[in-house]
């Protein structure tokens, strides 16, 4: 079971937030750093939360040389041990022909069409 769990609150005016958890008994919150395609592009800042003793809050400053066009997904990691806490994409630039996401709409939008002309085969069939 992992020492910490990051849970994202919020990523708002370039900015990453989430409270940290610590599901171990340690009493410091570990360092944490900001990767993309496996190198370090910064590091977090992590304070403790006045509120929770076993909490902490985390930020990190979205570097903007780290955007550009296509799908960006940053990796937030324990730096000691290279534990992924979490992780988020930012996709920009023009729309992505072969994106996923927009298959995946696809896909639903059909799922939806065939499980509208199921229950009404099954009403027609059933009386």
């Amino acid at each position: 079971m992992p020492e910490f769990r990051l849970t994202r609150t919020r990523i708002r005016a370039g900015q990453y937030e989430g409270i940290l958890t610590n599901t171990a008994r340690r009493k410091t919150a570990p360092a944490i750093d900001v990767a993309l395609f496996g190198t370090v592009l910064t590091t977090a800042t992590v304070t403790a939360d006045s509120k929770e003793p076993k909490q902490w809050k985390v930020q990190v400053k979205i570097p903007s040389i780290a955007i550009s066009d296509g799908v960006q997904t940053f990796s937030i990691r324990e730096t000691v041990t290279g534990n992924v806490l979490d992780s988020f994409a930012i996709i920009a630039g023009e729309a992505l022909q072969d994106d996923f996401r927009a298959d995946i709409a696809l896909l639903r939008a059909e799922l939806d069409m065939l499980k509208q002309a199921f229950r009404a085969h099954c009403n027609e069939t059933k009386g």
